[in-house]
């Protein structure tokens, strides 16, 4: 059984290595596609003061599958084409399986922590519309499970999120306007897609 539980999760773990692989291959076609209908300059584009809104998936291996997410962060620039975001997300999970006969944990996953994004604009050529880049996540995960009411029987059969938060990325933006922008945002452990909205701060 602890054979067949390894390999389902090694599975899992190649096969989205494989999507991200295969999206930065897109990505950067598109980055070429995006230099190629502009000549536009994006030599002084700031990236920070940005809130990022998004939903999407996340895995958590002990789980073996994805679970739905919400995620927020807010980008401050530190240096060129390079940026720090704190994050918080938050995702729910009800157990599959019935305890004492009838009864399901909830659990509550909550991720927090400090993400690091460096932009290839520049390096790509892409055009002001565009944004591509590579991020690295570092963070705790706070971690709540609770039973259904009337549960009495052992309430350590879960297995909960380790607390370490530790994720790459891979991710692109498109501008509809100087203000807004959507966003995919890919890695290994959480995936989103969602709302950029830029310049929140006054001047």
């Amino acid at each position: 059984m602890k054979t067949t539980t390894i390999n389902h999760l090694f599975a899992a773990q190649i096969g989205k290595l494989k999507v991200i692989a295969a999206s930065a291959i897109l990505l950067t076609a598109s980055a070429s596609a995006a230099n190629a209908q502009t000549t536009m300059s994006s030599h002084d584009e700031q990236y920070g003061h940005t809130l990022n809104l998004g939903v999407g998936i996340a895995y958590y291996g002990y789980l073996n599958q994805d679970v739905p997410i919400f995620f927020a962060n807010y980008e401050f620039d530190v240096a060129r084409s390079f940026t720090l975001a704190p994050f918080i997300g938050i995702s729910s999970y009800r157990s599959d399986n019935y305890y004492g006969g009838r009864y399901y944990y909830h659990e509550t996953i909550v991720p927090m922590g400090v993400k690091g994004t460096y932009y290839f604009d520049r390096i790509l050529g892409a055009g002001p519309a565009w944004d591509f880049y590579l991020a690295a996540s570092l963070g705790f995960v706070y971690d709540h499970v609770s039973w259904d009411d009337g549960y009495t029987g052992d309430r350590n059969v879960y297995h909960g999120a380790s607390p370490l938060y530790l994720d790459g990325h891979i991710g692109a933006e498109y501008h509809i306007n100087r203000k807004v922008g959507l966003f995919l945002d890919l890695s290994t452990g959480v995936s989103t897609f969602g709302l950029a909205i830029h310049h929140m701060h006054s001047n």
